[in-house]
Order: C-alpha cells, then structure tokens, then sequence
C-alpha cells in the first residue's frame, strides 16, 4: 500500500509543481519585453541554486563522482530547453508556445520507447492524444498561425522532453537537493555567458527584470524543479508529462484570474480535455493497483 500512497503524492507534488510553472508563465511574458532572455533565465537559475545549496549541506547530502555526469547532462539539457523557448516567445504568441512546448506529452513516450522499450499502455496513448488536443484549443483557441518563434519553441519542447526522461530515469539514484542545485547551476552558469556574448542590457533592464528573476528563482526553479525531481522518484516519466501539461491549464487561469484575460469557451473545452487525460492516466495506475494481489 505504501507504494501507491507514494506515488499518490507524488502525482499531488507534481500538480503543486503545475502551479508555480503556471503562475510565472504571465511574469515571464512581462519580463520579455526587455529582451534579455539569457540573463533573465541565468539569473533566475543561479538564485534556485544558491538558494537549495544550504539546504543540500544541511541534509548532509553528498553528491558522488558517479552523479557528475548525470547532473552535468541535465543541466545542459535545461540550459537548452529554457534557452530556446524564452528566444521562442519573443517571436511567437503566446498560445503558440504554450501549445507547442505541451507537445513533450508526446515525445517523452516515444523515447521511452525506442531508448528503453517501454511501450505506452493504450490507456496512455488515448490520454496523450487527449491532451495534445486540449492543449491546442486552450492555447490557440482552436486556430494556429506558425510563427518563426514556433520552430525553437519546438526544439526546446523536444529538450523538456529529455530533461523529463533522464529525470525519471535516475531521480532514485540522486541526492534531489544536490542533484537540483548543480543542474541549475551549469545551466545558470552556461545562459550567463551566452548572455554576455549575446545581449547588452542597461542597467535599467536588469532592474526591469529583477522582480521576475526573484519569483521564478524561487517557485520555478528552487521549489518548482527541486519537487519535480522528488516526486518523480514514484511518478514514470509518461504520466509526470502529462500531470505537468496542466501547466498551461493553470497558466490561462491565473491570467484570467489576475490579468483579467478572456477564456472562450472552446478553451474552456481544451482545459476540459487536458483534465480529463491526466485522470485517464491516473485511472491507468488505479486500474495496475487494484488487479496486483496485495502482499500485505
């Protein structure tokens, strides 16, 4: 029983994880505007990891030789992935982006399968395509018109997708405080001095973008990151994408809650159908639990 209440709070922690990404998503919009997409995503990343560092020595965690090159991969991985869809949304929509960064509810299964052979249930698959669709009627209001800021907006949704993989893969075997705080300080580390070969910002956009850097430095990245890599020590990388699909569900909420922006009602069908999936595949896991004898 104390694996599935595990992994019940783990599915929970990853929903909590859906809300601080959707909240920032409308900080971020604002702090675009200033164009200085690799010290905003530099800053921001450093500040999680200064941030979780103490903690990390307070738990007395240790990271070993072994672990080097796994948290050196990831935060390439992220450093890519929040490099990309930044520069993508200072040239799309929007709902473009938050659509074409959902696709990863898609690519996480495909190289589960082919890295791994892990064959997503039919169940998953009716889920997946739930949510692809629900993601584009929320986002696009049901009309897509590409953008060149689609295409690295596509390239980093197919990087989230790695990031979640390889988490999923090793989260059991990592210390989550130190193995958080050192990805995000290589990807902090590596937007900075993209940054400083790519952006001249003035003094007064750093201060323009300080209020982001500091909420998104704590609920994205500290807390946000930090929970994802806990919880999916007990959630399997297809389910944990499709949980954090609800991103953009929160994302249009809380912009209609506090930005007053209007939700038409066939977006209100794609948050409908993205729910949906996301109980689908917990109805998946319910299903597994209750047809595997107890061995209480």
């Amino acid at each position: 029983m104390s694996r599935f209440s595990d992994r019940i709070k783990a599915d929970l922690t990853l929903l909590l994880v859906t809300v601080f990404w959707g909240t920032a998503f409308a900080v971020l919009r604002i702090a675009l505007e200033h164009h200085v997409v690799h010290y905003l995503n530099g800053l921001r990343l450093l500040l999680g990891a200064v941030l979780l560092f103490p903690l990390a020595l307070w738990q007395k965690e240790r990271i070993e030789k072994a672990h080097l090159p796994i948290i050196l991969l990831t935060g390439l991985i992220l450093f890519a992935a929040v490099g990309l869809q930044m520069i993508g949304l200072e040239t799309t929509t929007a709902g473009n982006a938050g659509f074409i960064t959902s696709l990863y509810v898609v690519i996480v299964p495909f190289i589960l399968w082919l890295g791994w052979s892990e064959k997503p249930s039919f169940l998953l698959l009716v889920a997946i395509v739930l949510a692809v669709i629900g993601g584009f009627l929320l986002s696009t209001g049901g009309s897509l018109r590409l953008m060149i800021g689609d295409l690295w907006v596509g390239a980093s949704s197919l990087f989230w997708a790695l990031h979640l993989v390889i988490i999923g893969r090793f989260a059991r075997r990592l210390p989550p405080l130190s193995f958080a705080s050192g990805q995000f300080f290589i990807a902090g580390m590596l937007s900075l001095l993209a940054g400083l070969f790519l952006e001249h910002p003035s003094q007064a956009d750093f201060l323009a973008i300080l209020p982001s850097v500091i909420y998104t430095g704590i609920f994205s990245i500290a807390l946000g990151f930090t929970l994802q890599v806990m919880a999916q020590k007990h959630t399997p990388a297809g389910d944990a994408a499709l949980i954090l699909s609800l991103e953009a569900v929160f994302a249009a909420f809380f912009g209609w809650w506090f930005v007053g922006e209007v939700l038409l009602p066939v977006q209100l069908a794609g948050c409908g159908l993205i729910l949906v999936a996301v109980i689908l595949a917990q109805a998946k896991e319910f299903h597994s639990r209750m047809s595997t004898p107890s061995s209480s």
